[in-house]
C-alpha cells in the first residue's frame, strides 16, 4: 500500500503530460491495482483470522484428544492454507498490476516526453524563425545601405560621364549652329553685295538711259528750234502762198526734223 501511495504523484504527472488517448489506460490500470490492494488487505485479515482459528483448534484438539476437535483443527488448518494460497495469488496479481502500471506510466511518460519535445521543437522553430526574420531584416537593411551607397557612386559616375558627353555634344552642336549662322550671314552679305552691285549697275544704266533721253530731247529741242528759226526766216524771204501749200511744207519740215532727231 505504501509503495502504491508513492507512485500516485507520478501517475498525476503522467495524466497531466500524457495525451487524452493515454490517460484512460493509466487510470484503468491504477484502478485495477487499487482494487487488488484492497482485496489483499481483506484477504490478509482473513488469513490472520484463519491462522488464529487454526491455533485455537489445535490447542483444543491437543487438550481434548477428541476426533471432532482434531477434525475441526484440520479443517481450520485447511481453511487457513486456502486463505493463504488466495492471498499469495492476489499478491502475484498485484505484482503484475504494478508492473503493468509501471509499463503504462512509462509509455505515457515517453509519449508525453515526445509531445513535449515536439512542442519545444515547435516553440524553438518559431523562435528561430523570428530570429531569422530579424537577422534577415538587419542583413537586408545593411545590404540595402551598402547597395545604395555603391549604386549612388556608380550613378554619380555615370551622370558625370553623361554630363561630359552631353556638354561636348552641346558645344559641338553650338559650334555647328554658329558655323551655319556665319555661313548664312556670309552668304547673305554676298547676296547683298551682289544686289548692291546689280542695283548700282541698274542705276548706272538708268542714268545712262536718262542722259541719252535727255540728249535726244535736247537734240529734238535744238532741231525744233533750228527748224522754227529756219521756217521763220523762210517765211520772211518768200511771198505768201495759198494756205494748203503753206501748211503742207511745214509738215515735211517736221518729218525731216523727226528723222534728224532719231539719227
Amino acid at each position: 500500500m505504501a509503495k502504491s501511495k508513492k507512485k500516485a504523484p507520478a501517475k498525476k504527472r503522467v495524466v497531466k503530460a500524457a495525451s487524452a488517448a493515454v490517460v484512460p489506460v493509466v487510470a484503468k490500470v491504477q484502478e485495477t491495482l487499487t482494487k487488488l490492494q484492497k482485496d489483499i488487505a481483506a484477504q490478509a485479515k482473513q488469513v490472520a483470522s484463519a491462522k488464529k482459528d487454526t491455533l485455537a483448534a489445535k490447542k483444543k484438539a491437543a487438550k481434548s484428544k477428541k476426533a471432532a476437535d482434531k477434525n475441526a483443527a484440520k479443517r481450520a488448518s485447511a481453511q487457513a492454507s486456502k486463505a493463504a494460497a488466495k492471498l499469495s495469488v492476489l499478491r502475484g496479481k498485484v505484482g503484475e498490476a504494478k508492473m503493468r502500471l509501471s509499463r503504462v506510466q512509462a509509455e505515457a511518460s515517453a509519449k508525453a516526453a515526445l509531445t513535449s519535445v515536439k512542442d519545444k521543437t515547435a516553440a524553438r522553430k518559431q523562435a528561430m524563425a523570428a530570429k531569422a526574420d530579424a537577422d534577415l531584416a538587419r542583413a537586408v537593411a545593411a545590404f540595402e545601405t551598402q547597395w545604395r551607397k555603391r549604386r549612388t557612386a556608380a550613378d554619380n559616375k555615370k551622370l558625370k560621364a553623361a554630363e561630359r558627353k552631353l556638354s561636348v555634344k552641346a558645344k559641338a552642336d553650338a559650334k555647328k549652329v554658329l558655323t551655319k549662322v556665319a555661313a548664312a550671314e556670309k552668304k547673305a552679305a554676298a547676296k547683298a553685295k551682289i544686289a548692291e552691285k546689280k542695283a548700282a549697275a541698274r542705276a548706272k544704266i538708268a542714268a545712262r538711259k536718262a542722259a541719252a533721253r535727255a540728249k535726244v530731247a535736247e537734240r529734238k529741242a535744238a532741231a525744233k528750234a533750228k527748224a522754227a528759226t529756219k521756217k521763220s526766216a523762210t517765211k520772211k524771204k518768200r511771198p505768201a502762198k495759198p494756205a494748203k501749200k503753206a501748211a503742207a511744207k511745214p509738215a515735211k519740215r517736221r518729218t525731216a526734223t523727226k528723222k534728224a532727231a532719231k539719227k
